[in-house]
């Protein structure tokens, strides 16, 4: 039946761009910050290179020292001052000092209302990509009806269909739900 390959189709491709949606939320997730260094901290973070806006990371190799401590090792030290602006001015909070060769991240502990503040950063995160996922899922719900309105599946196939897509919805948004349980765990554990 050539109409089970078409839906087959259209499932696939929406698993598939859930799937990515769910782990671009899984790579934002990484970088919000809880009481731990870590080298993703810094993933968000752009630098006006020479009147282009590059990552932080393609500018200096990032490394955390111990638990409390990121040090970048710039690859141009003519950038550390760049480095600098850009740390301070994001949302991160962290305030870095320099040698005049390596640039150091002191990780302050968290407080109780820092802590509350990541975590509604974390769920609106986590908010944006339910949001993709349901937006996936709604133009893949009007392909369906396109195919039933052109002739091309009929009635019981749309139906089963709809139910396989919402299956697949679930799954990405329970996912999600997951990975913000487990990032609100880590931020709020003292």
């Amino acid at each position: 039946m050539a109409e089970d390959s078409v839906l087959d189709e259209l499932l696939a491709d929406a698993r598939e761009r859930m799937q990515k949606s769910v782990e671009a939320c899984r790579h934002e997730l990484a970088t919000v910050r809880t009481g731990r260094a870590s080298p993703h901290l810094l993933d968000r973070i752009t630098v006006d290179y020479y009147g282009a806006d590059t990552p932080l990371n393609q500018l200096a190799n990032v490394t955390a020292s111990d638990a409390r401590l990121l040090t970048l090792t710039p690859y141009d030290k003519n950038s550390i001052p760049l480095l600098e602006k850009a740390i301070r001015e994001s949302d991160l909070g962290l305030t870095p000092t320099n040698d005049g060769s390596v640039i150091r991240l002191q990780i302050p502990e968290l407080t109780e209302e820092r802590r509350r503040d990541l975590v509604k950063v974390v769920h609106g995160v986590g908010e944006e990509g339910k949001i993709a996922i349901r937006n996936i899922r709604r133009d893949v719900m009007q392909d369906l009806r396109d195919l039933k309105k052109e002739g091309e599946v009929g009635e019981d196939e749309e139906r089963r269909a709809e139910a396989e897509l919402q299956k697949v919805t679930d799954a990405a948004t329970g996912e999600i739900d997951e990975l913000l349980k487990a990032k609100e765990e880590e931020i709020m554990s003292v």
